[in-house]
C-alpha cells in the first residue's frame, strides 16, 4: 500500500502490484476489472502490455524499480525529532471535531466506519480536559451506530461498516476486530457514563463472539462473511410478510413500529438503489423513547421485545448462514482477549475472564514454534507465518488486560516476556520504534513500520501503550526509554495529521499524565478485597495501572516481577491501597473513597 501511494498518490483495496524477479515494484493499480469497463484498462488488456514493455524496454522497466525502491527505503528511515506534548492532544481533537457529523455521529461522509480508537482517545481526552463536546462526539456516534443498521439487532454484533452517512445500510460482513475494539469503547462508555445503552450493548457483543466467533477450544474465528446464497445481506433482511408469519399480531405491530419495517421494505441495493421488498432493522429513537412513545415502561419493552427478537433468531438460525472464516489470527485473538478481559471488570462478570483465558492457554499451547517465538496463524491443525509486531503488541495488550482482570501474576509475567522478545526481534536500534517484521523474518525490499491507525490500531500505536503500562507496572525504566524513543520518532508523521494517530494518542495521553500505579494489599477473595477492586473498576480511571499484592503471602510473584511492591502490606488485616506516581506511594488507606479521591 505505501508503494500505491508512493506511486498513484492514493491507495486502496483490492491492490494489484508487479514487480520484478528480485521483488522490485514498478506498477501499481487498485481495482482492475476483467473486461473493459467505462474506459478503465482490463487485466486482460494490461497484461500483453506489460509483457511487451518487459521485452521491450527492460533496462527502463529494471532502473525505475531500483528508483522506487531507494524512495521507500530512505522514507521508513526518519529521523528523530522533536517529541509530541499535550497541544498534539489539542491537534488531534480539534481535527476529529472538524470532521465529525453533527447530526448523524462518526467522522467524515460516507461510507462510515467505526474506527473505535476515536472513541478511546476522546474519552481520555474529555477526562483530560473536561471538554463536554468530546464526550458529546463519542456518546452520538456509539448511540446513532448501536441504533443503525450496522448493527445486528436480531444476533448482536457490528458489522463492517455502513455505506451511508446515517448508519442505515451496512455492509454486512462482521469482523472479529471490530467486535473487539467496538467493546471495549461501549465497555469505557459505560463507565464514564453510566449508561445502560453502551453496557448492554457491549454485553450483547460479547454474546454474539461467544455464540459465534468461538471455537470449542476456546480460540476467536476471524470473521463471517456479508454473502450468503450469492447475495450480500440475504441472512440479515427481513421481508414484511415474513415477520408477520413469524411473530403474533401483537408482536409483529410492535417490531414493525420499533424497528421501521416496511411493507415494500426499506432496503435497496445500493448499486441500483432499487427497493427489493427487503428490511434492515434499525431504530429511529432510543429504546426509553420509544418506550414513552407506546405508553410502555421500559421494562416492559425490553420483555416484549426480548421475546419477539428470541423468535425472530429461532427463525433466523434456520436460514443458510454466511460463510465463517475460521482461521485464527494472533494479532485478532489479542485484541478479543484484551475486550474480553475489559468487559470482565466492568461487569464482574467470571464467564469473560473464562473466555479470556482460554484464548491465551490456546495461543500459547498451539501457535508457538519450538523455541518459543510466536506464530501468526492456524487452521486446520496447522500453525505458521512467523508473528508479526501487530502479533505481539496486540497479545500483549490481551494479557495486560487479563491480569488486571484476574491478578493472576504469570500472566503480567508473560507480557513482559512477549515484550522482551519483541524488542529483540522488531525494535530498530537504530531510530527507534518497531518494524512490523522481524530480523528473521522474509527478506523485503524494505523493512517497514507501520504506524497509522486505520481500521486497526497499528503495532507501534499499541506497544507505546503496552511499554508505558509495563514501566508502571514492573518499574523497568527501559520501558519508559523505549517508549520516548517510539514517540520521538514518529513525530514528524503525527504532527502532519494527529487524527490519523488516535491510538497513539492514547498513549501519549497516559505517558503525559499524572498516571499512578495503584498497589492493593489484601485477602484474594475477601470482601473488602473485592469492594475496593470493585469502585476502582466502576470509575473510568484510564491513568493508572493495578497490582495486586495478597498480604497472605510472604514470597508472592507479583512482588518480584514489581519490586517496589515489596515492602507494601495491609493495615490490620484491612485491604489496603497504595496510590502511587512513579513508584513513591501515599501513605496507604482502607478507605475507598480516600482511594479515589487520591486518583482525582
Amino acid at each position: 500500500m505505501s508503494i500505491c501511494q508512493l506511486l498513484t498518490g492514493s491507495g486502496g483495496w483490492p491492490l494489484t502490484i508487479i514487480m520484478t524477479p528480485d521483488k522490485k515494484p514498478f506498477f501499481a493499480a487498485t481495482y482492475i476489472p476483467k473486461e473493459n469497463r467505462f474506459g478503465r484498462t482490463d487485466m486482460r488488456e494490461l497484461i500483453p502490455q506489460i509483457q511487451k514493455l518487459w521485452i521491450t524496454k527492460r533496462d527502463e522497466i529494471v532502473n525505475s524499480a531500483n528508483s522506487i525502491t531507494s524512495s521507500l527505503t530512505s522514507a521508513s528511515k526518519d529521523a528523530p525529532t522533536d517529541t509530541l506534548n499535550e497541544s498534539t492532544l489539542k491537534d488531534t481533537y480539534h481535527q476529529l471535531s472538524q470532521r465529525f457529523d453533527t447530526l448523524n455521529g462518526g467522522f467524515g461522509s460516507a461510507p462510515k466506519f467505526p474506527t473505535p480508537h476515536h472513541f478511546s482517545f476522546l474519552l481520555r481526552y474529555w477526562k483530560r480536559s473536561g471538554d463536554d463536546t468530546a464526550l458529546h462526539m463519542v456518546e452520538k456516534t456509539l448511540s446513532s451506530m448501536r441504533r443503525g443498521g450496522i448493527y445486528d439487532h436480531v444476533g448482536f454484533g457490528f458489522h463492517r461498516y455502513a455505506t451511508d452517512e446515517k448508519w442505515l445500510v451496512p455492509h454486512f460482513e462482521k469482523m472479529l476486530y471490530d467486535q473487539a475494539l467496538l467493546a471495549m469503547a461501549y465497555t469505557e462508555a459505560f463507565q464514564a457514563t453510566g449508561k445502560k445503552e453502551y453496557g448492554q450493548t457491549a454485553q450483547e457483543i460479547f454474546t454474539y463472539v461467544m455464540r459465534d466467533l468461538t471455537s470449542p477450544e476456546g480460540r476467536f474465528y476471524s470473521a463471517e462473511d456479508a454473502d450468503s446464497e450469492g447475495e450480500e445481506g440475504k441472512f440479515y433482511l427481513w421481508s414484511h410478510e415474513e415477520i408477520h408469519s413469524i411473530l403474533s399480531q401483537e408482536e409483529s405491530e410492535l417490531i414493525r413500529k420499533i424497528f421501521n419495517i416496511e411493507k415494500d421494505g426499506n432496503f435497496s441495493e445500493e448499486s441500483t438503489r432499487r427497493t427489493i421488498g427487503m428490511n434492515i432493522l434499525y431504530l429511529k429513537k432510543s429504546l426509553p423513547e420509544i418506550a414513552s412513545d407506546l405508553k410502555l415502561t421500559e421494562q416492559s419493552l425490553q420483555d416484549l421485545l426480548g421475546t419477539a427478537r428470541a423468535k425472530l433468531f429461532r427463525a433466523r438460525k434456520a436460514r443458510i448462514h454466511p460463510h465463517k472464516d475460521d482461521k485464527i489470527l494472533t494479532d485478532w485473538n489479542g485484541l478479543m482477549i484484551a475486550a474480553f478481559a475489559k468487559g470482565a471488570q466492568v461487569f464482574n462478570e467470571p464467564l469473560y475472564t473464562e473466555t479470556a483465558k482460554n484464548a491465551v492457554t490456546f495461543i500459547f499451547n498451539t501457535m508457538r514454534r519450538a523455541d518459543g517465538r510466536l506464530l501468526h496463524r492456524y487452521r486446520d491443525t496447522q500453525a505458521g507465518i512467523p508473528a508479526l509486531i501487530d502479533d505481539y503488541a496486540f497479545l500483549v495488550w490481551g494479557l495486560l488486560e487479563l491480569y488486571e482482570t484476574s491478578f493472576e501474576a504469570p500472566y503480567l509475567r508473560k507480557a513482559g516476556e512477549l515484550t522482551q522478545e519483541m524488542i529483540a526481534h522488531f525494535w530498530d536500534e537504530g531510530n527507534g520504534g518497531f518494524y512490523f517484521t522481524p530480523d528473521d523474518g522474509e527478506p523485503l525490499i524494505t523493512r517497514p513500520k507501520e504506524l497509522y491507525d486505520g481500521a486497526l490500531p497499528s503495532g507501534n500505536s499499541v506497544a507505546l501503550s503496552n511499554l508505558l503500562r509495563l514501566a508502571r507496572s514492573t518499574a523497568n525504566t527501559d520501558y519508559q526509554e523505549k517508549a520516548a524513543h517510539l514517540v520521538q520518532l514518529f513525530s514528524p508523521a503525527v504532527k502532519q495529521a494527529p487524527s490519523a494517530y488516535t491510538q497513539l494518542m492514547v498513549g501519549l495521553d497516559f505517558a503525559l499524565g499524572p498516571s499512578y500505579e495503584v498497589v492493593i494489599v489484601g485477602t484474594p477473595g475477601a470482601e473488602d478485597t473485592r469492594a475496593m477492586v470493585r469502585a476502582l473498576r466502576k470509575e473510568f480511571l484510564p491513568h493508572k495501572v493495578v497490582l495486586f499484592k495478597p498480604s497472605s503471602s510472604d514470597t508472592p510473584e507479583i512482588a518480584h516481577l514489581a519490586p517496589f511492591t515489596k515492602d507494601l502490606s495491609s493495615i490490620n488485616n484491612h485491604t489496603t491501597a497504595y496510590i502511587c506516581r512513579n513508584y513513591s506511594c501515599t501513605l496507604p488507606t482502607t478507605s475507598i473513597d480516600t482511594a479515589l479521591q487520591l486518583l482525582g
